[in-house]
């Protein structure tokens, strides 16, 4: 379903990202990217929906790349994957139940996304994603108005809206406390389970790696130094993820 060949990105300060990274990720996966903040997990990320546009090498999703292929492609990239931010990216001013309709915005035209012109099947849609996430009860209040874990969870909604075939969550409990941690992390996995919906999840914390993912991709300096199971993420794995031996951590539960 998706596979990168030989990725390479580039910063104009002439920071190396992302080295010669290559995986293929099969439908229905849960895939954590774990490693330290910089190792380029971000990057990865942001190059499968083209946000960050590679340096060189290879992505085809479905066969269609958001590298060489058409501006047309590219918007069915996009519309098949939803992210999911580490600062949330909700418009404050907003309801919760229109920044769930926002996810909709690649699929409307112009006029419409600038006046936020939805009809009610669309309305329908954003409230039962946000049942999924349980914050039906609420749909009318400002984003601004909820903690870290809803705004979170709001963001998990507009994904959801978009009915894709993968989500890419950026670190999506960095500035989470330990108790929104484990109910976003549940909420991916369930989706993951009951939608077949490709789930790939940048994380820093081993315990949580292990706990939630069906596979374990370790990034280190921009480049991928470990490809397996959960269970196999021995501490001479881990020295070789981070650099250093990993201390005993709280999986966050």
């Amino acid at each position: 379903m998706i596979r990168v060949k030989s990725l390479c990105k580039t910063y104009p300060d002439g920071t190396e990202a992302l080295k010669d990274v290559t995986i293929d990720i099969a439908e229905g996966e849960f895939v954590v990217l774990l490693g330290p903040s910089g190792a380029g997990k971000s990057t990865f990320l942001r190059c499968l929906n083209r946000l960050v546009p590679a340096t060189s090498g290879e992505i085809f999703i479905y066969n269609l790349s958001p590298i060489t292929g058409s501006r047309e492609d590219l918007l069915k990239i996009r519309q098949m994957m939803g992210m999911i931010f580490q600062e949330f990216n909700l418009v404050n001013r907003l309801s919760v139940l229109t920044n769930v309709l926002t996810g909709l915005l690649s699929y409307k035209g112009t006029i419409s996304s600038v006046l936020n012109i939805f009809s009610g099947e669309e309305k329908i849609a954003a409230a039962q994603c946000l049942e999924r996430v349980n914050l039906l009860d609420k749909a009318l209040v400002r984003a601004d108005n909820l903690s870290g874990g809803q705004r979170q969870r709001v963001g998990i909604a507009r994904a959801l809206i978009q009915k894709p075939k993968i989500l890419l969550a950026d670190e999506p409990c960095s500035s989470l406390d330990p108790k929104s941690t484990a109910d976003i992390l549940d909420f991916l996995k369930k989706i993951n389970r009951e939608d077949n919906i490709t789930v790939i999840c940048n994380l820093h914390i081993p315990e949580l790696a292990i706990k939630y993912a069906s596979r374990v991709v370790g990034v280190s300096k921009g480049q991928v130094v470990f490809d397996g199971k959960p269970e196999k993420l021995a501490s001479d794995i881990l020295n070789r993820i981070y650099g250093f031996k990993q201390p005993e951590q709280s999986d966050g539960t």
